[in-house]
């Protein structure tokens, strides 16, 4: 593990207040400040940004089974603090976080029953941060029902969502608002402000989801079932608004939920490795020898094994502990410990697909396994998640997973809060609507803009498959996507197979592809999956957008466009000195077919301009 750099300055102090004192806080830079006032059974936080205000906070508005709330709350006492610090992530979207906030705590007694609660405040230049603590003895075995926290705007604002994490997105209104939508969600104050509503450190809580708020414009939480406060421990997870001028500085500055977690807990870290994925398609032994050599020879650093390797997933009866190929999926052979030897001889990880019926069976019998076998990883299926109990036995199981060395990538609905920071053997999660899904380039752009905001992403990357060319706008499209859409675990070639493979019998994809070599793919096999420095430089909600990612000394600047051909002008002040670099673009050239990608050197000055052609993508490699 890098060695973590930490600069803390602490300011704390402790006053009696009275219950009509009014709490206030400021951002280290002064950007954002907040005002919180009590208010009978609730608590506002009126959060400002530059003395405009951006949204109003009901909070401490909860239900309790047991019916102990009763009174109105009052302040006891309050206390400050300042942190300053800086940590160095196993692998991230940058090489350095700076973690720099002001709390403020507020401890609160209701008047009638004497009982008593803690809200954590928090404001960062990014956003505003807070969460709930119950005392442990007033709260001893009892059940939280509701914690309708409201999150309240003056206009009718744009907003965009999903019903499910997997989901496709939609712009609304906030007075047209119907059903529960996931987290995050963002919301456009004005044409120069949008905010997130998310939550962090969801480890051991029912999670929550957002409605229209029942009171004036706004969403406001459901809770995805009860809560026991003792399993959670009698804190919530933390609950935030991220301010940004920009959606893609909501997504550059998604450190911030990583900085709401706790430090990492693995001491030795180093059989962590990022890096690109190939999914074994056939389930035999010959196809997973051509994957084996095929990920050798392109640098892609792991081989999955999908449903299917040890029985129907779906069987309560199949036994992961075995190799018994589901024969709906290949007539086999598959001789699995040759296969993980032959790619240890090779520099190749293996990685192994368990369903949730396996894994709540065979948990603690197979992580000990694998470890034994010398699998590398293991992909959760279809897992449970939403309520309390859900939410703690997968956080648990990854955590068991890191007592054996094994890397986790979470399948399906599960959407991050940023365990990765205190759990960083969890690579990556789906929780997106990946190529799977065969998603339209505005969906993958709003998927960008809303999605990532919360973490990494399983995207399941398709390169050769029909849908690519016919749904998805094509190949330059999906490297620009690759560099854009971020998971240090990058699904590759997801319904591909070598070209030394045998055909496949069964399985997941309506077609078949095979994998050709030419510039284009060396290059999306050259992609890197973590990254040292990420910035969003324009773009537009479901229309475009432009990333550049660093990685050492090389740049790339990923560009998706959904709507008519554009033309996008990149400054190029942050490389200092230009003449020093080679510029080469991977593009979708006018008049060809989006099988096509185009390939050319360009001469660098202060700024470039692009044509991107409509439904397309472009990536341009700056190399020193």
């Amino acid at each position: 593990m890098k060695k973590t750099i930490i600069l803390l300055t602490a300011l704390l102090q402790s006053v009696f207040v009275s219950a009509q004192t009014t709490g206030s806080l400021k951002s280290p830079s002064e950007l954002l400040n907040a005002e919180i006032d009590v208010k009978d059974q609730s608590v506002q936080i009126s959060l400002y940004e530059k003395g405009s205000k951006v949204v109003d906070v009901k909070t401490l508005q909860l239900e309790l089974a047991e019916n102990i709330l009763q009174g109105n709350w009052s302040v006891i006492n309050q206390t400050k603090k300042s942190v300053d610090q800086t940590w160095q992530p196993i692998y991230g979207e940058r090489s350095l976080v700076t973690d720099r906030y002001n709390e403020l705590k507020l401890s609160f007694r209701l008047d009638e029953n004497l009982k008593e609660m803690t809200l954590f405040v928090r404001l960062y230049d990014e956003g505003l941060a807070f969460r709930y603590a119950f005392d442990n003895l007033d709260f001893w075995n009892c059940t939280l029902t509701e914690e309708n926290t409201q999150f309240l705007f003056k206009e009718d604002c744009k907003t965009w969502v999903t019903g499910m994490a997997q989901g496709a997105y939609s712009e609304k209104r906030l007075s047209s608002l119907t059903g529960v939508a996931d987290r995050p969600q963002v919301i456009q104050v004005n044409d120069h402000r949008f905010v997130a509503i998310g939550e962090a450190a969801l480890v051991d809580y029912s999670r929550m989801k957002l409605e229209k708020s029942e009171t004036g414009l706004g969403v406001q939480s459901v809770l995805s079932g009860k809560v026991n406060l003792d399993l959670a421990k009698y804190q919530s997870p933390w609950r935030y608004v991220m301010v940004a001028e920009h959606p893609g500085k909501l997504v550059e500055h998604n450190y911030f939920v990583l900085n709401l977690n706790e430090p990492n807990q693995i001491a030795n870290t180093s059989w962590i490795k990022p890096g690109q994925v190939l999914r074994e398609v056939t389930l035999t032994t010959a196809g997973s020898l051509a994957c084996i050599d095929f990920a050798a020879e392109n640098n892609i650093a792991y081989v999955l094994f999908d449903a299917g390797w040890y029985g129907a997933e779906e069987d309560m009866k199949s036994d992961a502990t075995t190799v018994t190929i589901d024969p709906a999926r290949s007539k086999g052979p598959l001789d699995l410990p040759e296969v993980i030897k032959y790619a240890e001889s090779k520099g190749v990880g293996i990685l192994v697909y368990v369903n949730k019926k396996a894994l709540h069976q065979q948990l603690d019998e197979i992580l000990p396994l694998y470890k034994k076998w010398g699998i590398k990883g293991v992909k959760y299926g279809f897992v449970n998640v939403g309520d309390q109990y859900a939410t703690a036995w997968l956080h648990q199981a990854v955590r068991k997973a890191a007592k054996y060395e094994l890397m986790v990538d979470i399948h399906d609905e599960y959407r991050p809060t940023g365990y990765s920071r205190t759990y960083p053997n969890l690579l990556t999660q789906e929780g997106i609507r990946g190529d799977e899904e065969s998603p339209s380039l505005d969906q993958a752009i709003y998927t960008l803009y809303n999605r990532m905001i919360c973490g990494a992403g399983d995207y399941t990357n398709c390169y050769f498959a029909e849908r690519v060319t016919e749904k998805m706008g094509g190949r330059a499209a999906q490297l620009a996507k690759l560099v854009a859409i971020y998971s240090p675990w990058q699904f590759v070639y997801w319904y591909d197979r070598p070209e030394k493979s045998p055909s496949r019998a069964g399985g997941a994809g309506s077609a078949e592809s095979v994998i050709k070599t030419d510039g284009a793919t060396k290059f999306y096999n050259s992609i890197p999956t973590v990254w040292d420095d990420t910035r969003f430089m324009e773009g537009k909600m479901g229309e475009y957008a432009v990333v550049a990612r660093r990685s050492g000394s090389d740049w790339y600047i990923s560009i998706l466009n959904a709507g008519d051909k554009r033309q996008v002008t990149l400054p190029l002040d942050f490389l200092k000195d230009t003449s020093a670099c080679e510029a080469t673009l991977y593009y979708q050239a006018p008049g060809k077919k989006k099988d096509v990608v185009s390939i050319k050197t360009i001469k660098l000055q202060s700024s470039l301009v692009l044509d991107v052609e409509a439904n397309s993508g472009c990536v341009l490699h700056l190399t020193r």
